[in-house]
């Protein structure tokens, strides 16, 4: 049984899973209307007629949203379509004071695309079936006054790209990675800032079961998940409630269901409707978009490097491991720290330093950035000082072992310079082949019992040694000296 099957009372069921991204565009303004989409005026007050879908109204498509949805569709290797088309998706609810959505169905934006992952069964490629766009609708809140529905327009109209997979997702750690993945390109592209808890980047996941090598089963959507760690727990609940309910005989409705996540459960929301319950229809107010060779061209060439190559690149020029790349590469702010920390031009090992600086990075940097919940794109530590540290390690000023507790005072206060800790604190190592030896002639004397044991074959007292002579000197010796003229003395 291959480790995407899951195994049931009466023999092994297949996962499918399909996501539906729904990424808020990085813009000043709306999809149709000039209305901003930031500002701290309270309820409706980012609202004009149009995004309060007054009779008459019409929308100007925002050309800047174009330009963002065409970025995202490079990163996830889409066709570029030179036309698309919007249309209206027609249902009624509260928040859409226009009764309809302008959204893209029939021939939308970007098409043919994929994203590539990595999970517990190696690399695998994920189809992603289209890119479209749409503006979002109003928000309803209930609580503050339950007896009533209030309704806040700010959202209505904001431009928002949904990123369709195709259903080629075969477990819940799939599921996560590619939603990971997305997540990721969206920052790097700055197409969306990604902010989840904001309901800037959201995911609706539809699951089902099915024996192997037959249909697919009966799909269920579940809507709204705002953190990857809701999304897994929703993804985990279901397939055990589809399992159970399909080995003890019973069907699946197809429905679209909510995540409670204090309780851990999902409950239905309503019954999930199909693309004809919308009566889909081009928009008759808006034009087709239609998209030049050269201003696909020059989006093209505004791309940044992406996270797969970069993480190549980690690899191949920088003698970086796997991990150590793939964990640089997917965040950018990381990134960009690594690399502005590799430009520092006085490194005494140049071709050592990428590793180092990323040993950092990955150990001290990350423990103390998990710890103090530290965002990486709020860093207050520059990367010079980080690569300062980093030579004063290769040039033997100090030792590893010190320059953690000059890391510790560098993230406590980054105002602070590593020159000015080193100095200050005397944590200058010691190197000195003289005063170094002077000292180890003298300790070997006092421990001629211990002496006599390893030059008879004791020689793990190597370390005893080792520990007395950083003892002698309070951990400030030169390790690599100190290993040198003990073997010189010892062994002589």
């Amino acid at each position: 049984m291959t480790k995407n099957l899951i195994k049931g009372k009466t023999g092994p069921w297949e996962i499918v899973i399909g996501l539906e991204v729904h990424a808020q565009i990085s813009s000043k303004s709306k999809l149709f209307s000039g209305s901003a989409t930031e500002g701290d005026g309270g309820a409706n007050s980012r609202v004009n007629f149009f995004d309060a879908g007054m009779p008459g109204m019409l929308p100007v498509v925002n050309s800047y949203c174009i330009d963002q949805a065409v970025r995202m569709g490079f990163g996830i290797h889409g066709k570029i379509n030179k036309v698309s088309v919007f249309d209206r998706k027609n249902y009624f609810y509260p928040d859409l004071p226009s009764g309809y959505q302008i959204s893209q169905f029939f021939y939308p934006i970007v098409t043919q695309g994929y994203i590539n992952i990595d999970d517990e069964t190696g690399p695998k490629r994920i189809g992603v079936t289209r890119i479209h766009m749409e503006q979002d609708a109003g928000k309803s809140q209930h609580d503050l006054d339950p007896s009533r529905t209030c309704i806040d327009l700010n959202r209505s109209g904001i431009a928002l790209m949904e990123i369709v997979t195709e259903p080629d997702i075969r477990s819940v750690a799939q599921a996560v990675a590619v939603a990971k993945k997305i997540h990721t390109l969206a920052q790097y592209l700055d197409v969306c800032d990604g902010n989840m808890e904001r309901g800037n980047f959201r995911i609706d996941a539809n699951i089902s079961l099915h024996r192997p090598d037959t249909a697919f089963g009966t799909r269920v959507e579940i809507k709204n998940l705002n953190s990857f760690r809701f999304m897994q727990a929703a993804l985990n609940y279901e397939i055990d409630l589809h399992l159970e309910t399909l080995e003890s005989g019973g069907k699946i409705s197809q429905e679209t269901r909510l995540f409670d996540a204090a309780k851990g459960k999902t409950f239905t929301m309503r019954d999930k409707e199909d693309a004809c319950d919308y009566r889909y229809f081009p928009d008759p107010d808006l034009n087709p978009v239609v998209l030049t060779e050269e201003r696909i061209e020059r989006l093209r060439q505004s791309l940044p490097e992406l996270p797969d190559a970069k993480k190549e690149r980690y690899k191949t020029d920088l003698g970086l491991s796997d991990y150590d790349a793939t964990f640089l590469a997917e965040d950018r702010a990381l990134g960009a720290f690594y690399e502005e920390a590799l430009a520092y031009p006085d490194f005494p090992d140049k071709k050592a330093a990428p590793k180092l600086v990323a040993h950092w990075m990955m150990g001290d940097m990350a423990a103390l950035m998990n710890k103090g919940d530290r965002a990486s794109d709020a860093l207050s530590l520059a990367p010079r000082t980080l690569a300062q540290l980093v030579h004063f390690i290769q040039d033997g000023t100090i030792s590893g072992k010190i320059a953690k507790t000059v890391f510790e005072k560098l993230w406590e206060d980054p105002a602070l310079s590593v020159v000015d800790i080193v100095k200050n604190m005397r944590l200058q190592q010691i190197s000195d082949e003289t005063e170094l030896r002077t000292a180890i002639v003298k300790m070997l004397a006092e421990q001629q019992h211990n002496v006599a044991e390893y030059r008879n074959g004791k020689t793990s007292l190597f370390g005893f040694f080792v520990g007395q002579t950083m003892k002698i000197f309070q951990g400030k010796a030169n390790p690599a000296k100190v290993n040198e003229i003990l073997h010189q003395e010892l062994d002589s």
